[in-house]
């Protein structure tokens, strides 16, 4: 079981920047998945993800959002959420939020061991620690 925590209105404040994000920049087959990363300054970057032909060079809305980020020169992470935008076959109305595949799951811990990470658990929106959703993270630390 995860512990998790209930969200504060900042944490709504930062699923609204990603959904603005990818709503704003959505295109089929290019771009699904807004994000946005809150800093330890506060300060908020949001990106989209970037789909490719041969999947497995796709990068992930998160990696963009962190990579905004440290290139803005904020590296101390507090908080990151993303959200699926509907295709225009889905019979869904609205942004939701997702959970970082495992690859994102390893990026976040690598650049913040404290970050928070939004997800939907047991129906509701909470946050939790990137470690709770990535248990034995492989480390290079002695």
């Amino acid at each position: 079981m995860l512990n998790v925590r209930p969200l504060e209105s900042r944490d709504y404040d930062l699923i609204k920047a990603a959904e603005e994000v990818i709503i704003k920049n959505y295109r089929y087959g290019r771009h699904h998945i807004g994000s946005a990363v809150r800093t330890t300054s506060d300060q908020v970057f949001a990106a989209v993800h970037v789909e490719a032909n041969v999947g497995r060079i796709t990068v992930c809305g998160e990696a963009m959002a962190i990579g905004k980020s440290i290139s803005e020169g904020d590296h101390e992470f507090d908080t990151i959420v993303a959200v699926a935008h509907p295709h225009p076959h889905e019979d869904i109305e609205k942004c939701w939020v997702v959970a970082p595949c495992g690859m994102c799951r390893e990026l976040i811990s690598d650049y913040g061991k404290d970050t928070d990470v939004i997800i939907s658990y047991n129906g509701e929106l909470v946050k939790c620690n990137v470690m709770e959703l990535l248990p034995e993270k492989y480390t290079s630390e002695v």
